[in-house]
């Protein structure tokens, strides 16, 4: 996930006459987000998995990506990392930028439902960028309003729907 300005992010395709009410509604909607979720494996990573010889998983993040999570904190937005992994080296990633981990995760969805229950918001608040199909289950392209889930370039067409936002960068 490399940080590209929102109102850029994915309109290119669009006819110049559709952008503008795209770019009115992306600004306005991304205005009201109180909850950014982040997949890590290929969206705060590059997607490759490397395990030393005793066993210990290596992720290599990008310290931009990072910059962007601690700036978003810093104009209140929570942020969470929300991975089906056990890893511990995320784990400890979201340690060193301040933000909530949620690993091993098997049910992103509820996971995002207990969130905003605990926030005290609903879904319209919600932002889950993702790259691959179990980031983007039916149910969050259904319940999480159009415009508020990303996926990275690469994600796969059958992920990306009309409601989802799809950024040109590759995760990592």
């Amino acid at each position: 996930m490399t940080s590209i300005p929102v109102e850029h992010a994915a309109i290119e395709h669009l006819p110049l006459t559709k952008r503008a009410g795209r770019d009115s509604m992306l600004m306005t909607r991304a205005g009201n987000i109180r909850l950014a979720c982040f997949d890590v494996d290929g969206t705060l990573t590059d997607g490759r998995l490397f395990f030393d010889s005793e066993g210990r998983e290596l992720k290599a993040f990008h310290v931009h990506d990072g910059q962007g999570l601690v700036l978003l904190r810093q104009v209140g937005i929570e942020v969470a990392l929300i991975t089906a992994r056990h890893s511990e080296v995320a784990r400890r990633r979201a340690e060193e930028l301040g933000v909530r981990a949620h690993i091993g995760v098997k049910d992103k969805l509820a996971c995002v439902r207990e969130l905003c229950a605990e926030l005290g918001i609903g879904l319209e608040a919600v932002c889950f960028m993702g790259d691959d199909l179990p980031d983007l289950p039916e149910g969050y392209r259904s319940e999480i309003p159009p415009l508020l889930l990303a996926a990275l370039c690469g994600c796969g067409p059958r992920a990306v729907a009309e409601r989802v936002i799809q950024d040109p960068c590759r995760g990592g």
